[in-house]
């Protein structure tokens, strides 16, 4: 049988490119099929007369942009419509290049998982029994899921438990439940002074008050927390140990050590944010490795993965697990089982980590971008980080720059989104550096901000 061979002669671009654009369009033309597999590498390049790294390339091309796969024993094949489906996926679901320049959403990237997703729905497909991920889900399955979420926690050097891990929908539900089952209206929660600006309407919901604690470039300082603890009698802390929102700050071991020790002193229950944990390269181990008897450990997808990825893990001492769960039941019975059978099949088969890296080097990218086109402003920032924090120049408020920034067509969030109470107050603006998919809209938004905090005066820049 002879071998496929298109003719690419005169087609644009570099013969890795064009062969790339032969497959898509046979492919679509009914000329290979789902299914058929296509010529070994070299045979094909000889076919051509084209090296056989050059189709090497255009193979690795059509793989990533899901026209076909890879299989041991199957060579490189054809995909299925469902496999490659997401790129037909209407523009209006996804994030819009229109408006204004968007600093103020901590999302990631948005491009990558697509055609992961395709591949992971079509293996659904063919394995059968579909109508189970519309069902309710308990037993061998829920607790198959919670034991992929301990593997991913584990990775950060936690010894996670599956029997003492809580799905849930993504990690601020997570945070929600947590807050649900360790106090009561009008007790107490510590926090940073500056934290998770949607803890502070979860706070308002379920009465409880919330006192901010000082912070250094660490994050919680821990003599003020130990005093805190005393002034309010509070018994639980909620913080973010890695990447805190907004500040960047991240605990060295020593501090993650001390703020253990004051909770055990204090009978301090922690609440770990743990959302961003998995960014860095190497992985900070989580309070909760320190104080495992007492700490909640808060983590998810969302942020490392893949934004749409709404599935949280929280694990939890043994004591508090029958509570949480029962706080999911009351808020949304169970998380959606399609999605939680996602996630678990990434974490197991890899995917999850590869699309963290991705998510990792794009935000090292856009963090150096950022680096080169602030350059000369205060700003606070982690090389791994989602976002970074800018310190004003005397002659700005936070509030004020936010509104010139938006006049301009650049959305920032203001330190008061994040403060905890105006005694606390700090004047910088939060900017979030992978919400923006295009690299020119985001030097764009960029420049704009530059232009305003370096000029003299607010009123001294027309933009």
């Amino acid at each position: 049988m002879a071998i496929w061979t298109p003719n690419i002669d005169n087609m644009a671009g570099t013969r890795a490119r064009a062969l790339v654009e032969a497959i898509r369009q046979d492919i679509a033309a009914g000329l290979l099929k789902p299914g058929d597999r296509l010529p070994p590498q070299r045979e094909l390049a000889y076919a051509l007369r084209l090296s056989p790294n050059t189709v090497m390339r255009a193979y690795a091309e059509a793989t990533r942009r899901g026209y076909v796969a890879g299989a041991v024993g199957r060579g490189t094949y054809v995909r299925s419509p469902v496999e490659h489906a997401s790129e037909s996926m209407p523009p209006s679901l996804g994030r819009t290049d229109q408006g204004p320049v968007d600093f103020s959403l901590n999302l990631p990237f948005p491009g990558a998982g697509g055609d992961a997703l395709a591949g992971t729905l079509a293996s659904l497909v063919r394995g059968g029994g579909l109508c189970a991920y519309l069902d309710h889900q308990q037993g061998d399955a829920s607790a198959r899921h919670a034991q992929a979420g301990a593997r991913w926690i584990a990775q950060s050097g936690f010894d996670a438990s599956g029997d003492n891990l809580v799905l849930t929908n993504g990690s601020q539900q997570g945070i929600f439940v947590s807050l649900m089952s360790t106090l009561r209206p009008g007790e107490p929660l510590l926090s940073e002074a500056l934290t998770y600006a949607p803890l502070k309407a979860m706070a308002r919901q379920l009465g409880l008050r919330l006192v901010g604690v000082p912070m250094d470039p660490e994050g919680l300082l821990p003599d003020a927390l130990e005093a805190a603890c005393r002034q309010w009698s509070a018994k639980v802390l909620y913080c973010t140990p890695t990447l805190q929102t907004p500040t960047t700050a991240t605990m060295g071991e020593d501090r993650r050590r001390r703020i253990a020790r004051i909770a055990e002193a204090c009978d301090l229950v922690i609440i770990e944010d743990d959302v961003f944990g998995a960014l860095p390269p190497a992985r900070p181990v989580p309070l909760a490795a320190f104080a495992p008897d007492r700490t909640i450990l808060v983590t998810g997808l969302s942020k490392s993965v893949a934004p749409g990825l709404r599935v949280g893990f929280v694990h939890s001492p043994e004591k508090l697990v029958q509570a949480i769960r029962s706080a999911v039941a009351v808020s949304t019975w169970m998380p959606p089982p399609l999605m939680a059978e996602v996630a678990s099949r990434w974490i197991e088969d890899g995917t999850a980590e590869r699309l963290n890296q991705e998510q990792r080097a794009h935000a090292a990218r856009r963090q150096a971008m950022a680096r080169q086109i602030l350059a000369g402003l205060d700003v606070t920032a982690d090389p791994h980080g989602l976002h970074l924090w800018l310190s004003m120049p005397d002659w700005w408020t936070s509030d004020a720059f936010v509104a010139a920034a938006e006049r301009g067509g650049v959305l920032v969030r203001p330190a008061s989104a994040f403060q905890v109470s105006s005694s606390q107050a700090s004047n910088a603006v939060r900017l979030c550096l992978s919400h923006e998919a295009s690299d020119e809209r985001f030097a764009h938004g960029l420049r704009i901000v530059a232009g305003l905090a370096k000029s003299v005066t607010p009123h001294d820049l027309t933009v």
